[in-house]
């Protein structure tokens, strides 16, 4: 394959096709939207600097617990007006460049797509639904009140769980993970990128990048198809 500018390959097996897949595993936050949602809430009520340093060192792989990484951010969020939440969605969350073509040739292609997202429900719900994926899965913030608590509820999905999403998946569909792509910009994506037989840095952190197999560095996630024959 022709090298091209922003685009790294590492093990790609020569003529690869589309056809050759059965699902993809996306992450949302800096993968399929422009922006980290628990950041831009924080931003809100004058909190981004401490939210945004702890999100940064958790996707650099410097934090290796997600879920306290996580907690920590959230109860920063504790007394936020839940209002704030549909002020990031329609005013600051835009989908990334080439997302909405991807997906499209994605599913004319007949693989299921899935959200995994150590984000929250109140952007993963509406963005699977604005991307026609057939399913999505990350965390609820607890509100209560009008009022974020600074909690979140049930079990929080972080690395771990994006990879079990992804076998189990890999299950019903009745493929084998090597069947599956996955594509993430953060260390939580590793552990699903790791099961896949296809992995897919988008703009990622230097340790995502380096353990890719295909490494999109310049231009939209339509870059992806690029790699298909």
């Amino acid at each position: 394959m022709t090298p091209m500018p922003g685009l790294e390959l590492r093990n790609v097996p020569e003529g690869l096709r589309l056809s050759d897949f059965k699902l993809v595993a996306f992450d949302m936050d800096s993968t399929l939207i422009n922006i980290e949602c628990v950041d831009e809430i924080a931003d809100l009520v004058g909190r981004k600097a401490e939210v945004a340093a702890i999100t940064e060192a958790a996707m650099r792989g410097e934090i290796t617990d997600f879920k306290d990484s996580l907690r920590r951010r959230v109860a920063l969020l504790k007394g936020v007006p839940a209002e704030a939440l549909e002020e990031v969605y329609f005013h600051r969350l835009k989908l990334n460049p080439g997302a909405e073509t991807l997906m499209k040739a994605l599913k004319g292609a007949g693989l299921r797509t899935m959200l995994v997202s150590g984000g929250f429900t109140h952007f993963a719900d509406r963005v699977r639904a604005r991307l026609d994926m057939d399913e999505a899965h990350s965390n609820t913030l607890a509100i209560q009140g009008g009022l974020l608590t600074g909690e979140v509820l049930g079990d929080i999905v972080d690395g771990e769980a994006k990879k079990q999403h992804l076998l189990r998946l890999c299950a019903s569909l009745g493929c084998a993970a090597t069947q599956a792509i996955a594509v993430g910009d953060g260390a939580n994506d590793l552990p699903m990128m790791g099961q896949a037989g296809l992995s897919v840095a988008f703009h990622a952190k230097p340790k995502v990048r380096e353990q890719a197999m295909v490494s999109i560095q310049d231009g939209g996630l339509d870059r992806l198809l690029t790699v298909f024959g």
